[in-house]
């Protein structure tokens, strides 16, 4: 059996308690060593036979998965954040199914929720955005055209933007093209929740001097919109004395 795993944002307590348990009990763990914390190796057990899947292709990964299951072995396959978002993830489970290979996915908590927790941030503020866009930047990977940074922008809700640190001279041109005003709060997050965390506030306007100012160059999460700036929203309804739900009575 192989089980597809979310690592979390970086913390390694950050890991859900089925993904720990997982851990526990396989045999094989194959980690995105580039980006996965190497302290969660240490809830494998002594036997634990450890593969860093930066170093390998996906013919490789496929392989040791193949061995291991020939061997009736559980075999955990560490991908970072939540494996559904930019984790690579269908391609391996496709040719899983092809060798009739069964897996399972376990969901992990991706950066984006990581940043805002550590900047106690909450991206659908009543009055200012209902919704979180997560995008990236073209860079290797190409990006549909429907899904520009200025197709999405012109929405003006919040968003996170992965993958695109070193482009962020473009990114500010692009978000602006699109609609969102040069003052538009913003946020870069360096490896949310890691110990060598980084976090700072800044507008559109200065994403690319702020990521020079602290030698910031990969590895971070860039957040845009105006909910990060946490001002002038509305209450929410779900609380309000004079809302009724199924479980409470309206209070005036």
């Amino acid at each position: 059996m192989v089980y597809f795993v979310g690592a979390g944002t970086g913390a390694a307590d950050l890991i859900t308690v089925r993904g720990r348990k997982l851990l526990e009990k396989a045999d094989v763990v194959i980690y995105a060593g580039s980006l996965v914390n190497p302290e969660l190796l240490n809830y494998t057990g002594k036997a634990c036979c450890i593969h860093n899947s930066a170093r390998m292709t996906l013919e490789e990964v496929i392989e040791v998965i193949t061995q291991a299951e020939g061997e009736g072995k559980t075999t955990v396959r560490l991908h970072t954040g939540d494996p559904s978002i930019y984790g690579a993830v269908r391609e391996q489970m496709d040719i899983l199914e092809s060798l009739g290979i069964a897996y399972e996915s376990c969901p992990g908590v991706s950066a984006c929720f990581g940043a805002a927790a550590s900047l106690n941030l909450e991206y659908t503020l009543p009055g200012i955005s209902q919704s979180l866009i997560i995008t990236r930047m073209e860079g290797k990977t190409a990006v549909p055209e429907a899904e520009s940074i200025e197709s999405l922008a012109a929405h003006k809700a919040s968003m996170a933007i992965y993958l695109s640190t070193g482009m962020l001279r473009e990114l500010r041109d692009r978000l602006v093209k699109g609609g969102y005003s040069p003052d538009t709060p913003a946020a870069i997050v360096y490896k949310a929740t890691w110990p060598e965390e980084e976090a700072y506030l800044c507008t559109i306007s200065t994403l690319d001097e702020t990521a020079k100012a602290h030698n910031i160059t990969k590895t971070a999460l860039i957040l845009v919109g105006a909910a990060i700036a946490h001002q002038n929203y509305k209450r929410s309804r779900l609380y309000a004395p004079d809302f009724e739900t199924e479980y409470r009575g309206k209070r005036v």
